[in-house]
């Protein structure tokens, strides 16, 4: 290990080099900790951010409602010895269904 101190990254602002400099080596270690979660968290919001915006970017089915997200699939649900469609998606813990129509018993 070297005697003299590290030298800052070029691209750090000088107002936080100053700011770490006046810090002990216990304040220094709880901001290493906490800027590298902080790191993380942020480039985990990114990817999460990236993958909704590549869902929006998926094309709708022509019959798809504006208030029925593009996830949803279709499911066959019997009622009274009838069947229909309807658009099934989830949304947290629930999963949403809204109908479709009656399926076709032609085909």
């Amino acid at each position: 290990m070297s005697y003299e101190p590290p030298t800052p990254p070029a691209n750090l602002p000088t107002e936080i080099v100053n700011t770490l400099n006046e810090s002990d080596p216990e304040q220094l270690r709880d901001v290493a900790t906490y800027t590298e979660a902080l790191a993380e968290h942020k480039e985990r919001e990114t990817r999460l951010e990236e993958s909704a915006d590549q869902e929006e970017v998926e094309e709708r089915p022509d019959d798809l409602p504006d208030d029925v997200p593009a996830k949803a699939t279709i499911t066959i649900k019997e009622i009274n010895d009838n069947r229909y469609y309807y658009w099934q998606w989830r949304e947290g813990d629930t999963v949403t269904s809204k109908y479709k129509g009656p399926v076709n018993p032609n085909e």
